[in-house]
């Protein structure tokens, strides 16, 4: 029997969950994990800030607001979450950074921003 590969992260180890509480994930499994279907590419897990919630809000990405008809509680500073790497450099773009769970953060996102720019915003756990 054939066992299901392990997603690494971004440091090369097991993909660790983000957050089970809110349950985030393309796959509401709570990791950062992506496949097809994920043209979001939610890859990154990032302690949200109040200062990166609004960046969202004010670009057409409403992370706020609850939505119970899609199972999403809304989220609040201190929430961890699966995001879109790409809007996670927008934000970085325009100086506004979400601290990075580096171990929860799937190794697919070092194809759109370097490792060193991680840690350089890497949340100290």
């Amino acid at each position: 029997m054939n066992q299901p590969i392990q997603a690494r992260n971004v440091l090369g180890g097991p993909l660790l969950p983000c957050s089970f509480d809110p349950l985030t994930g393309w796959y509401r499994d709570g990791c950062c994990n992506t496949g097809p279907g994920d043209t979001g590419l939610h890859t990154l897990c990032a302690r949200m800030t109040d200062e990166f919630l609004r960046f969202s809000f004010d670009a057409g990405n409403d992370l706020i607001t609850p939505h119970p008809e899609f199972e999403f509680p809304g989220l609040k500073a201190g929430d961890h979450w699966c995001m879109c790497i790409t809007r996670w450099i927008d934000a970085f773009d325009a100086g506004v950074i979400a601290p990075v769970v580096l171990e929860s953060t799937h190794i697919s996102a070092l194809e759109f921003v370097d490792l060193r720019t991680l840690q350089a915003h890497a949340l100290i756990v």
